[in-house]
């Protein structure tokens, strides 16, 4: 895709959120469903994918299922990544092949309760963007710069998340 063609590709929508800005509201839901017996969540998007956590090995699990510590950073490296493409492209900053790779420390120490001044989640978490590409330093940061700006996940994760339980209805 070329930026001409991303640019007519986003414009009504830009036009449109524009002029009615609660368009542009969407709530995304996962829903998921509690596994007690083999401390699991089932999880389903409203794309119909289903996907079932569990604890890492490091936790106490065996490996059966998928950690959602893994998932956040699959979650970062797919969001950073789709930005990155929007964003070279709008930039029509070429490139022919690209990797983008998350790490994320984690204290397990925190998450079984064996030490309360260990915190709970990733301590660091590093990504990192390696393009074959002529473009110069300054743009690539620049670009890495934007792609930090407009990545959801990347955005979202600095904003606290408000658990509440309540009894089935």
């Amino acid at each position: 895709m070329t930026d001409l063609e991303l640019r007519a590709l986003q414009a009504p929508l830009k036009d449109r959120y524009r002029a009615e800005p609660e368009s542009a509201l969407a709530t995304l839901v996962v829903r998921g469903r509690l596994d007690r017996e083999r401390l699991a969540c089932e999880m389903e998007t409203g794309r119909g994918a289903v996907t079932k956590a569990g604890l890492h090995p490091m936790a106490g699990g065996d490996g059966t299922f998928a950690c959602s510590a893994d998932m956040l950073l699959e979650a970062l490296v797919g969001c950073a990544g789709v930005t990155l493409c929007a964003v070279a492209t709008a930039m029509n900053i070429p490139f022919s092949a690209g990797t983008i790779v998350a790490e994320g420390d984690l204290d397990f120490r925190g998450t079984l309760g064996v030490n309360r001044d260990v915190p709970v989640g990733f301590l660091a978490i590093r990504l990192v963007v390696e393009l074959a590409t002529e473009a110069s330093d300054e743009t690539l940061a620049k670009l890495g710069s934007l792609g930090e700006r407009y990545c959801v996940v990347a955005r979202s994760l600095a904003v606290p998340v408000e658990m509440t339980c309540r009894r089935a209805r």
